[in-house]
């Protein structure tokens, strides 16, 4: 029976490392997974974004690394496979090499944006690099990094809903992002732009917003129950719920996303998409100060940036001061007001995200890292 250590410490990730858990389990012989949650770590613990938040949990995350280098001494896995999640799990990924054990990670580090020069110790850290976009392995040396497709476009197979059906929208959906300090910061401007539009077209038109996890919808019902429109202003029909976020995003209109995977769900299900987001003042000094390597924020828009396409971007950005109730107002209430500006922005998504799909390889993405990962 092989050993698979499997190491996700975000939402997204952990839906990879099930799925790869369930690719792995019928090989012949069998296959033992464990994670982080085998050693007591959860993931919403893990989660979080911005410098002081990683320094006010410095001892929690300090008490993980200490507890997976034992795992990693103790259990002796076959393999190592980290998920995402690079600042805690490429340290531990090289560890594990450094006693032996092979090592596999899955999505490339954002070398594509800043600090290229990480390139060789990322490779002198792992055996495979698998990556999710098809212009990542050519940052590498030959035979290091591989394109797998990407399991987001295996689970969105394409059959996009037609946007921009009858005249104005009738639903729009808002994912303020996953973490806590994202729905603190981009949640209450949404529901100031969701006020103005619902002021602008009526009481036709519902706001759904779709929760990551249970604490996530406990943030936005607060949020929710504690709102108040400005004076002349309409209260929005909004309701929260907790998961379905893919499912609400082929049904939605349109939609305002946090940057991160849900704006590529977004993308994939043909869902024309405003990108929103506002970070702390210290993390978007240091964004603005090193990310020299990309132009924007939305993984569709840097995939249709990086294949050299050209006109305008697939999917508007609106960030940090500019973020504003009015200025997302005015970018959504185009979409909810036109349906041929929602039927040419989804059918914009639609070519950028084509290239998703590794043409001519057998079974899914997921196959191919489990390959990847029996491989070595």
């Amino acid at each position: 029976m092989k050993k698979i250590l499997i190491l996700a410490g975000e939402e997204s990730g952990v839906l990879y490392a099930n799925g790869l858990a369930g690719k792995l389990a019928g090989i012949p012989g069998g296959c033992e997974v464990r994670g982080y949650s085998d050693y007591g770590f959860d993931t919403a613990d893990l989660a979080v974004i911005g410098i002081w938040a990683v320094v006010r949990r410095l001892f929690y995350f300090l008490r993980v690394r200490r507890t997976m280098r034992r795992a990693i001494r103790e259990w002796r896995p076959d393999a190592v496979c980290t998920i995402d999640y690079p600042g805690m799990n490429l340290p531990l990924a090289r560890y594990a090499k450094s006693l032996g054990i092979r090592a596999v990670h899955v999505v490339c580090p954002q070398v594509w944006a800043w600090k290229k020069g990480r390139i060789p110790k990322i490779e002198k850290s792992l055996d495979r690099l698998c990556c999710f976009f098809p212009f990542e392995p050519a940052l590498f040396k030959p035979g290091f990094a591989v394109f797998t497709g990407h399991p987001l476009a295996d689970a969105i197979d394409g059959a996009r809903r037609p946007a921009g059906a009858g005249g104005t929208a009738r639903l729009v959906a808002l994912l303020p992002g996953s973490r806590m300090g994202e729905i603190e910061h981009n949640f209450p401007v949404m529901l100031e732009a969701a006020s103005e539009i619902a002021t602008r077209f009526g009481d036709g038109l519902r706001f759904a917003i779709p929760a990551a996890s249970p604490r996530a919808l406990s943030k936005i019902d607060g949020i929710l129950r504690g709102f108040r429109p400005r004076a002349g202003m309409a209260a929005p029909k909004a309701e929260a719920r907790l998961g379905g976020a893919r499912e609400l995003l082929f049904s939605a209109d349109c939609a305002a996303v946090a940057s991160g995977t849900a704006t590529l769900e977004a993308a994939l299900a043909g869902c024309p998409t405003i990108l929103v987001y506002r970070a702390g003042a210290v993390l978007a000094w240091l964004v603005r100060r090193f990310v020299k390597g990309v132009r924007h924020l939305g993984l569709a828009n840097i995939i249709w940036e990086k294949s050299g396409c050209a006109g305008e971007e697939p999917m508007r950005e609106i960030l940090q001061e500019e973020f504003t109730p009015g200025a997302l107002a005015e970018a959504l209430g185009r979409f909810v007001a036109d349906a041929s500006a929602r039927e040419a922005a989804s059918r914009r998504l639609g070519e950028v995200c084509s290239s998703l799909r590794a043409a001519g390889r057998g079974g899914d993405a997921l196959d191919a890292v489990a390959k990847e990962v029996l491989g070595i």
